[in-house]
């Protein structure tokens, strides 16, 4: 990932985190702005990456939109063959699902995720992935 682009994804991160804690809606809209015209300006280039579509969608309140968000950062993340955001965004979706009460798409985006996560090295993620698929599944039973 391009080394600018990451310090700027930082920052603005940094920025969309400060402006929640101080409830400053119209700061964390600029932040978020800018955030959303980095990765339209990236899209599709060579400095297009899932950690900017990932970070978008993190801080996207509209649960359908982020999903849908998260999936533009999975197919991003699967282009590069990155097991890592594969993990990560997968479990983001599956989460959101869940909220919205499609514990049928979440088991299907968390059982690809686990795949994924055979070959990373966060334990944390790892056992996140594990623990809400089988309680899903637990659920479903």
């Amino acid at each position: 990932m391009n080394t600018k682009i990451y310090k700027l994804v930082l920052s603005l991160t940094d920025n969309l985190l400060a402006a929640d804690q101080e409830q400053n809606q119209s700061r964390f809209d600029g932040y978020y702005l800018k955030l959303k015209q980095l990765c339209e300006a990236n899209e599709n280039t060579h400095k297009d990456h899932p950690v900017q579509w990932e970070t978008l969608a993190d801080f996207t309140n509209d649960l359908a939109l982020a999903i849908t968000i998260y999936e533009q950062a999975l197919v991003k993340a699967k282009a590069i063959d990155s097991k890592d955001f594969c993990s990560s965004i997968g479990y983001s979706i599956a989460a959101l699902k869940v909220e919205l009460g499609d514990k049928t798409a979440a088991i299907e985006h968390l059982e690809k995720a686990k795949i994924s996560c055979n070959e990373i090295v966060d334990k944390e993620l790892k056992a996140e992935i594990h623990d809400l698929l089988e309680d899903l599944k637990a659920e479903n039973s």
